[in-house]
């Protein structure tokens, strides 16, 4: 993800920067639940600020299309103008936000409009995690023999109420948040996508 703190000038200075993340309301997910504003958004936060053109070609898409979604997705707050480029006649977008969450108010929301919107933009995640793990295993011969050492690919299956659940998830979520503020040991590591699935289903005892 983009940072935009500044970097201070000595070690004993430095700060982790400020993971600055976005809580949905039932106005901004239905402005972002789209599947190419999704995509766009993610290509922005990943790749840094780009052009419609640039994210056409990336997204195969035409750059009417993503210039008219990044429209969209800049009246909703979730892409914004790069001040430092854009000094040709193309409009160069970065994202406003590292992330979003969600809140407990849509979850429980029941307008048909706003459930429509959560159940988009839950299964566009899901597509999303799917194409970066497919991604992965069609590319690890690609990288150093560490690299497919380190990454991880499990399953547990656990007897959990919904209150253990929630903590776990915590514990997790806050795993990767101190190593996120932690910062890379080398300053050509590249990027590592940690995606986190939890849910219940029906089986023996339930």
């Amino acid at each position: 993800m983009p940072d935009f703190e500044p970097t201070p000038e000595t070690p004993e200075e430095a700060q982790p920067p400020q993971h600055n993340v976005r809580t949905l309301d039932a106005r901004s997910l239905r402005g972002l639940a789209h599947p190419l504003r999704m995509r766009l958004l993610a290509a922005l936060r990943h790749h840094g600020p780009a052009t419609a053109s640039q994210l056409a070609a990336r997204l195969d898409e035409s750059s009417g299309a993503t210039s008219y979604h990044l429209r969209q997705l800049a009246e909703y707050g979730f892409v914004e103008d790069d001040p430092t480029r854009g000094k040709g006649r193309e409009r160069w977008w970065k994202a406003a936000q590292d992330g979003v969450r969600f809140t407990e108010a849509l979850h429980a929301n029941t307008d048909p409009e706003v459930r429509g919107a959560v159940d988009l933009f839950l299964h566009e995640v899901a597509t999303i995690h799917t194409q970066e793990l497919t991604t992965w295993l069609g590319t690890a011969g690609d990288w150093p023999l560490e690299w497919s050492q380190a990454a991880d690919m499990s399953d547990f299956t656990l007897r959990l109420t919904p209150q253990q659940l929630t903590e776990m998830n915590e514990e997790i979520h806050a795993v990767a948040e101190r190593y996120r503020r932690m910062g890379p040991a080398a300053e050509d590591a590249p990027q590592v996508r940690v995606h986190l699935h939890s849910f219940p289903r029906r089986g023996s005892g339930s």
